[in-house]
């Protein structure tokens, strides 16, 4: 009996909680390469360890003949006997090789390989264990940085958390326990299979998965979520029952709901509006709290909506460095076009709104619609009341540039392209 083989088998099954079978395997393996030095033999040998006393034997196929030559694969038919009684010249037998020496270069050459294989288990068992586990949250503490990428302990596994799914302004330290959304598991043979993400925007509606039970019944569902990260996170519901407000649902008592929530983020503030199926009612309660004069979607670009507020209503709608409006932008899935009362606005604001709505138009770039705003073309109607060869003339565009301005006017306003005149 291999005492000190059954010891360790043991003891890798018991604390690393891998299958014996899968132990035994690897070592087999490890000392099918092991063996080929001690075993004089062409062919590769047949490692065997018993499964109840981890004794190991070693076998090789072995030719049947009358005179064996020194250094092949060769037996004679007397000792061939005694494996197989039938055996005849021209035969091949496996026979037992077994060195006295086996186990002394087991123990010098396959002790890396042996460590090799049972790390490969233990990361088959962690896929195995995790590959269902997608759009889980899982918790664990920060081990090492690599880079700036970080490797978290999950306990029996290791996942990373890369540095394009980090908060940019989270900082950590080693022993940190961190929670993280499971972002995808894949097979590996040398790095952790298990990616998490804290940026993702579905950390966040996992999130209120977990902490609001109305969420996770289905009564209230989450229809949106646009994020940056560290900073802002704009969220939409809508409630299944009418008599359960979505917003409050979400809120809590005293705002413990989502005041766990943020905790959990490190601070990121949270915006959390009801959802509707009317854009414009959609996009007031999104750019709340600041107070809207008109919002209407423009029958030419359809997935572009004007909104018009008044001039001390502009800077809260469009939020710090535009984050109000780009997060609602996001949510949405729309382009905003924002301003203040065309009557409170100056006139190079009034310049500037045209220039913006022109270069909206795909096809038309900045530069382009800045000269023709210039030159007194201030819409799609301005432009398509002249011929191109008009258009040229008094942009100073050459025929190319104003046909194919021209092109896309008339194709945003649905109308056939007007005569060239060249």
């Amino acid at each position: 009996m291999n005492n000190e083989l059954l010891t360790i088998l043991n003891f890798m099954e018991r604390e690393r909680g891998i299958d014996r079978e899968t132990l035994i395997e690897a070592v087999e393996y490890a000392l099918q390469s092991a063996s080929r030095r001690s075993i004089e033999s062409e062919m590769e040998p047949r490692i065997e360890v018993d499964r109840k006393t981890c004794d190991i034997r070693a076998f090789a196929p072995m030719t049947v003949v009358e005179k064996p030559r020194k250094g092949k694969n060769e037996i004679t038919l007397q000792q061939a006997h005694k494996t197989d009684p039938n055996a005849q010249l021209g035969d091949t037998v496996e026979t037992e090789v077994t060195p006295r020496n086996l186990g002394r270069i087991a123990a010098q050459t396959a002790k890396q390989a042996i460590i090799q294989r049972i790390r490969q288990a233990e990361r088959d068992i962690v896929f195995e264990e995790y590959k269902d586990r997608v759009g889980d949250i899982v918790t664990g503490a920060v081990r090492q940085f690599n880079r700036s990428d970080i490797v978290v302990d999950l306990g029996r596994a290791e996942a990373l958390l890369p540095a394009g799914e980090r908060v940019p302004t989270e900082e950590y330290q080693i022993g940190d326990r961190i929670r993280g959304f499971i972002l995808k598991v894949e097979p590996s043979t040398t790095a952790p299979s298990v990616i998490l993400s804290r940026s993702h925007p579905d950390f966040v509606r996992k999130l209120f998965q977990l902490e609001v039970s109305e969420i996770a019944d289905g009564i209230v569902e989450i229809k949106g979520i646009a994020r940056e990260p560290g900073y802002r996170t704009k969220i939409a519901v809508v409630s299944h029952d009418e008599k359960v407000d979505p917003v409050g649902a979400c809120v809590g008592m005293r705002g413990i709901r989502v005041k766990n929530i943020v905790r959990e983020l490190s601070g990121e503030k949270i915006d959390i509006i009801r959802w509707s199926d009317d854009v414009r009612t959609y996009v007031t309660n999104a750019l709340s709290p600041a107070k809207l004069l008109k919002v209407d979607v423009d029958e030419e670009i359809p997935n572009l909506v004007h909104i018009m507020t008044e001039a001390d209503q502009l800077s809260l709608a469009i939020g710090k460095r535009g984050q109000n409006v780009r997060l609602t932008a996001k949510l949405l899935g729309l382009k905003i076009d924002i301003h203040k009362d065309e009557r409170e606005i100056s006139f190079e604001e009034k310049v500037a709104n045209a220039i913006n709505r022109l270069a909206m138009i795909e096809s038309i770039s900045q530069a382009q619609a800045e000269v023709l705003v210039k030159s007194g073309f201030l819409s799609v109607e301005g432009i398509l009341a002249v011929d191109v060869a008009e258009l040229a003339e008094t942009t100073g565009f050459d025929l190319e540039t104003a046909r194919a301005v021209h092109e896309a006017a008339a194709g945003l306003h649905g109308e056939p392209e007007a005569d060239p005149g060249v």
